[in-house]
């Protein structure tokens, strides 16, 4: 029995995808996020914002179908500017210190004087 060495038990390869992002964790995330999205599609039975699968496909598993759409170039890994990462840490910091001052001010009320 030979085995051509192309033949992979995953469709796509993961050779072909990885062409399409730059390393392996770009690759996973992407996947995910978009597994993620077409799931909160197919459970809102199509009525949110989010796009379902962009691909013919039979596979029924959200992952495999992100994948295939990886791999045919209808999803692409954009990675955030640094000026998006720094908003994101000043809203992040802007939260967290809006949650101890109210968990400040309930504490200074509920305790005895």
């Amino acid at each position: 029995m030979t085995t051509n060495p192309d033949s992979t038990m995953m469709s796509p390869p993961i050779e072909n995808l990885l062409e399409r992002t730059k390393s392996k964790f770009s690759l996973v995330t992407l996947a995910a996020k978009r597994a993620r999205e077409i799931t909160e599609y197919s459970g809102n039975l199509r009525m949110s914002e989010v796009v379902g699968p962009t691909v013919e496909t039979v596979s029924t598993k959200h992952l495999s179908v992100a994948f295939e759409e990886i791999a045919a170039d209808k999803v692409r890994f954009v990675p955030k500017t640094l000026e998006e990462i720094r908003a994101e840490i000043a809203e992040l910091q802007r939260q967290e210190d809006e949650a101890n001052a109210l968990a400040a001010s309930e504490e200074a009320t509920t305790q005895p004087e």
